[in-house]
This record gives C-alpha cells, structure tokens and sequence, in this order.
C-alpha cells in the first residue's frame, strides 16, 4: 500500500519528490516478520511490521545514504546507524530514505541529490528545513512514522509545516552514531509521526546510552 503511495503521488501525480530511493529489502523483511509471528504468535517489538522513512543522513547499510549531495549517490555504509539497528530490532520496516538539503545545512527542501521537495499541503510552499522530506513524506501518508534531524529545528520546522508532532530531544539522549551531525552540540535524532501515541512509541524505542556516541 505504501509503495503504491509512494508511486501515485511522490514519483508521479504531484510529484512530492521526498523520496531518495526505496529500501529493495523491505519486502523480504516484512516476510520475515510475518512468519515470524505466524510461528510465534507474538511480535517481535513495539514496531512490528511498521514502515518507517529515514532521513537519508541516517546510514543504512542495505541502501544508501546520500547525505542530500550527489557526490554520494553511491555511497552504501558498512553498517546501520544506532537509531535504524534499534528500529528493526524493534520490528520496524526500512521502507526508504528521505530527502535533505545538502548535508542538512539549508532551511529549504532542495538539494543537488533531489533536486525540490514539495509541501504535501500546498505544492507552491516549501516542506521546511533539512528534515523536509521526512515531513512531506509522513504527512502525505507514504509510511506511519519518519525519522529526522535537529541542529536548529530541522524536526520542529518541518512538523510545523507539515502539520505533524515531532520530537527534538536532549542532544545525547538519542544516540548520534551513523548520523552526519551538521554541529556536534546540538544535533539530535527524533521520530516525526501524525499522532502523539506513535511519537511516543517511537521515542521510547529509540532512547537509550550507546558507548558509540562520544
């Protein structure tokens, strides 16, 4: 259903453009899940069977990661960042990865990568800061829940924009390994959902001490 969406109105239709490039393993993984609970008959966290957008910041190591530049456009990192091993330990699905502006240092939703990413709400305004297509996409409806980033309010903005509820957590409160922080001391990785339930849900999967984060 997501992977129509994504069709009908990010490649086509509107043409959104908040989708870097789809996870080519979340069939498969979305299989697995369901034999797994087939045989089980439990789930196997919090987030089963969940498609989630990542902000294409975030390394993922079955797609690649961007950073919003095309210099990158190949680029496929060796292993998963804290916050996406935590997802699919939590049962979610990587569905596909989000644009950005250029190594998330612009308030707008363009890059070299993507080229424009649109507001879902009205296609002649901007989706808002550097998580903007994690916003856009979350709002159209393309997966449950996305993750973003926040220097200086690259979740809030786009949320505000995209009328949805994001998080911007205490820097280190999150772990920031594999991500490409744009300032050290502030960064943060937070979810961006259209309810506060799921917000919370996602946030509590994701919170916790990781050695890897200095």
């Amino acid at each position: 259903c997501y992977l129509r969406r994504i069709d009908a109105y990010d490649q086509a239709g509107p043409k959104i453009n908040c989708i870097v490039n789809i996870n080519e393993n979340a069939r498969e993984r979305a299989a697995e899940l369901d034999d797994a609970f087939a045989r089980a008959g439990e789930f196997t966290g919090p987030l089963h069977g969940i498609p989630v957008l990542v902000k294409d910041c975030i390394e993922t190591n079955d797609a690649t990661t961007t950073f919003g530049n095309i210099a990158f456009a190949q680029y496929r990192p060796k292993s998963d960042a804290t916050v996406v091993r935590k997802l699919r330990e939590a049962g979610a699905i990587i569905l596909a990865k989000t644009t950005l502006p250029d190594f998330a240092t612009s308030w707008f939703g363009y890059s070299s990568m993507s080229g424009h990413t649109l507001n879902p709400y009205a296609l002649d305004r901007d989706p808002g800061a550097s998580s903007s297509g994690s916003g856009a996409a979350t709002a159209a409806n393309l997966a449950t829940i996305s993750l973003g980033t926040d220097c200086g309010g690259s979740i809030r903005v786009p949320s505000s924009f995209n009328n949805l509820v994001g998080i911007r957590s205490t820097p280190g409160l999150i772990s920031r390994n594999g991500v490409a922080c744009l300032i050290f001391f502030q960064d943060t990785i937070g979810p961006m959902t259209r309810t506060v339930s799921d917000a919370a849900t996602v946030f509590d999967t994701l919170v916790g001490y990781d050695p890897a984060d200095s």
